[in-house]
């Protein structure tokens, strides 16, 4: 079979919801406009937030390091504009709290060039001054986690690495960013790949893409570098395919088990907007100030793909790109994983990857929640075979213990697949969400 037929495997369960690309799927990425004040948060990455370097009244440029990493599993955060910092202070974040953060004001001629630092070569450099060169520029997962991308990427002692898969699914209805990055910036994503086989030692890269990308799928086979182990593999289209075990068992066959990880089974995954940072930073010395975001909703009226320098205010950006009055619903992110927006004074994150709006007219809310019917579609839905139901049951009677070690719990990674089939609208996700939180709560009391 060639390797651009489609690819047949796949994972058990998942669904089919209605995907709502067209609107941006063709629209070239954009650079946006800077805003003349940005509020960069120190929270953007899972593990340490980074530690504010700079002084209110210090002048910055673009590309300058703002805040230093505070450990491992932590990256600094680079300025994405040039200009004056005016404040530091709590700043609102996405998920209701505050955090430290730093505001700059632009200076109002600023031509905004980027601050190059040292330049890593693939062929000469070695996988330790790679890593830190990538845990330097900032660089996180842009799939959504906002994972340190240098943790991920070492090898932990005694694994190997057999294959790097590309994650270029994008299963999430709505967006567009990971598929425009395929189609526009190909020499990023292989000059990415190099880097990372150096790091993984892998014999071989596979860039998985869902069947309704075969443009970005031919575009990437035809400029393929021949001297590279890598091939594209066309996948069936399904939700949540872009979770990393799910696209393991897609494209490998391979089964990461349970609390696993997926170098449990020889394979290193990176989300493929991640890999053209690394290729389109690395070779530069720099750092990420600005990211591809999907704009777009039924609320809309300039959708598209842009580039938007991190920090800017969600206010700023609902602004250049018009809604409408009626707003009823904005998720940073995609419809099934995306956070619900509550505060329009938060700002553009390493790991927002859309911003969705939908109005009044584009909402049907149900507030009733009716009782389990016992029909089993979540089950059938789920993607990593637990029961949902049962979970929801035990979430209810507050039984979390249960709820870990004899239901699997901690596997549940939120796809809302659960929720969205369930015929009495129970909202399961959201259960599991808190559930796993007072869970750990419990625990970090329990071990104080």
């Amino acid at each position: 079979m060639d390797f651009l037929s489609l690819h047949t495997k796949t994972f058990k369960n998942g669904i089919h919801p209605p995907e709502n690309k067209e609107d941006t799927k063709a629209l070239p990425i954009r650079q946006f406009p800077f805003a003349t004040e940005l509020i960069i948060p120190m929270t953007q990455h899972i593990g340490a937030p980074a530690e504010i370097t700079v002084r209110e009244g210090q002048e910055v440029v673009r590309g300058q390091v703002i805040a230093k990493a505070t450990g491992y599993v932590s990256v600094p955060i680079h300025s994405p504009i040039s200009g004056v910092v005016t404040q530091i202070g709590l700043v609102p974040t996405i998920s209701g709290s505050k955090a430290q953060g730093v505001t700059i004001k632009a200076f109002p001629s600023s031509g905004q060039e980027v601050a190059v630092g040292y330049c890593i070569d693939y062929k000469t450099a070695t996988v330790d001054e790679i890593l830190q060169a990538i845990q330097d520029a900032g660089i996180v997962g842009l799939g959504g986690a906002a994972f340190p991308t240098h943790v991920k990427l070492k090898i932990p002692e005694g694994k190997v690495c057999d294959y790097l898969i590309i994650n270029g699914i994008e299963c999430e209805p709505y967006l567009t960013t990971d598929h425009r990055v395929m189609l526009e910036q190909g020499d990023d994503i292989y000059t990415g790949i190099r880097y990372l086989m150096k790091i993984t030692r892998a014999q071989e890269a596979i860039i998985g893409i869902e069947g309704n990308k075969q443009d970005a799928a031919d575009h990437l086979t035809k400029i393929k570098p021949t001297d590279m182990s890598v091939s594209v593999k066309v996948v069936l289209v399904k939700y949540p395919q872009g979770s990393e075990k799910m696209l393991i068992t897609a494209i490998l066959g391979k089964e990461v088990p349970s609390g696993g990880l997926p170098i449990d089974v020889n394979v290193v995954t990176v989300n493929i907007a991640t890999v053209a940072e690394i290729g389109r930073l690395l070779p530069y010395g720099r750092g990420i100030q600005e990211r591809v975001i999907t704009i777009t909703g039924p609320a809309v009226k300039k959708k598209g793909n842009y580039r938007i320098p991190v920090g800017t205010p969600l206010r700023f950006v609902l602004d250049h790109v018009g809604i409408v009055d009626d707003i009823a619903e904005i998720y940073m992110g995609g419809p099934m994983m995306g956070p619900a927006v509550a505060d329009f004074d938060i700002s553009i994150t390493k790991g927002t990857s859309g911003i969705l709006v939908f109005g009044s007219k584009d909402v049907v809310h149900t507030d009733t929640i009716y009782p389990c019917i016992k029909c089993g579609a979540c089950v059938d839905a789920c993607p990593i075979s637990l029961n949902p139901s049962k979970l929801g049951i035990l979430a209810k009677f507050e039984s979390y213990d249960r709820m870990v070690t004899d239901f699997n719990l901690m596997d549940c990674f939120e796809c809302g697949s659960c929720s969205y089939v369930c015929p009495s609208h129970i909202p399961l996700v959201q259960y599991f969400r808190l559930s796993k939180s007072r869970y750990k709560r419990k625990q970090a009391l329990n071990q104080n």
